[in-house]
């Protein structure tokens, strides 16, 4: 039997983006929430609102200033801008990877596909891992007792639940369990790591092209005890 939480970080993944070439745009100024993304950042924000979240801490990139934006109106919480928890740098960046484009299949980047342990196109997971707990740990010391929520970007909050879970970094990106707006829980005792769980308020706004991870479920959630 779990105990009781005294404190949850929530890392909460930006809503929809308007971006209509398709391309990887990582950590490129410029792209911001689409009007689906800032209805699903709204509706999140209401459905949360009610919640013990005193501490908001966000990925400086415009899309996830603008997905924390309802809930601090909501909570009155000042956003507090993090470096640490924005999008992994990737040399693909810029790049479409839509279905044709070809990017995998140049030659010329193949050399950059021969690690995926590290993985050899981008930031090391270690290193991902390093600047995300970094910024989970300041965020629930700065909550103890209640509940933060951390806006950040897919591939750090997924790398950041598998090292929670004590899980292999070796992945397929098309099943990351973590949708737009979706929220990965970490629940603490103290300082110790109980349970992740994971819940999508947003999950009925979500695109059928996002839905690529093996639950997608609107409003319900999942949890894992490491």
């Amino acid at each position: 039997m779990s105990q009781t939480p005294d404190t949850i970080v929530h890392l909460m993944r930006h809503g929809e983006v308007y971006n209509p070439e398709g391309v990887l745009y990582g950590r490129r100024d410029g792209f911001h929430l689409s009007e689906l993304g800032r209805q699903m950042a709204q509706k999140v924000a209401d459905t949360v609102k009610d919640r013990d979240i005193v501490h908001l801490r966000v990925s400086p990139l415009e899309r996830a200033q603008e997905t924390a934006a309802p809930l601090a109106t909501l909570r009155g919480l000042d956003i507090v801008t993090d470096e640490r928890i924005i999008e992994s740098t990737n040399v693909f960046e810029g790049k479409r990877f839509g279905e044709g484009d070809g990017t995998l299949k140049n030659p010329r980047n193949w050399r950059y596909l021969y690690n995926p342990w590290k993985p050899s196109w981008g930031e090391p997971y270690r290193d991902v891992v390093v600047r995300m707990m970094s910024a989970v740990r300041d965020a629930r010391e700065a909550a103890a007792g209640h509940e933060a929520v951390l806006v950040s970007h897919q591939l750090p909050i997924w790398i950041t639940r598998l090292h929670a879970e004590k899980r292999s970094f070796l992945h397929d990106p098309r099943k990351r369990q973590c949708t737009l707006t979706s929220l990965t829980s970490l629940h603490f005792v103290g300082d110790r790591l109980t349970q992740v769980s994971y819940s999508e308020p947003a999950g009925d706004l979500i695109p059928v092209a996002d839905k690529k991870a093996p639950f997608s479920a609107g409003g319900a959630r999942q949890e894992h005890r490491p």
